[in-house]
């Protein structure tokens, strides 16, 4: 993957397995995988297979728009780390997506990777975008939401 890429590391209060069900349950995913809290997520398909595709809609109900992102599994390992390459439905450029999951005592260790992004401006406003997704996730995972 050539670009720039983007790394976030998080750690939640929760085992491996269920972090890894998080990012691979398309009705968890639907809780969380936006990138503001009052966003929603219409649309999550998992398949989860190497080969299989993945595809999420969220969108932003205030202006009314909507925004779809999908690809293919490349590595399924749970729950220890999956991969997938990653495209916008409006841009043709395409991405790689890691995630790997660590154990420990006091949770789990997320380490996400976003590869192939275009520019420097691409990385901001997805390390906002991610970011933003991520607190969700913690929300839910803490049964916040």
């Amino acid at each position: 993957m050539t670009g720039h890429a983007l790394t976030i590391e998080r750690r939640f209060r929760a085992p491996a397995q269920r972090v890894f069900e998080a990012f691979t349950s398309p009705e968890v995913m639907r809780r969380w995988w936006h990138p503001e809290r009052d966003w929603a997520t219409s649309a999550a398909e998992v398949d989860l297979r190497v080969g299989g595709a993945i595809r999420v809609v969220m969108g932003d109900p205030r202006a009314g728009t909507e925004y779809g992102a999908g690809g293919t599994y490349t590595e399924v390992d749970p729950p220890r780390r999956v991969a997938f390459t990653w495209q916008w439905d409006d841009v043709a450029i395409p991405m790689l997506i890691e995630i790997d999951f660590e154990e420990t005592d006091a949770g789990t260790v997320v380490r996400f990777t976003h590869s192939g992004l275009p520019d420097d401006a691409a990385v901001r406003s997805h390390d906002g975008g991610w970011n933003g997704a991520l607190d969700n996730l913690g929300a839910v995972l803490a049964g916040e939401r």
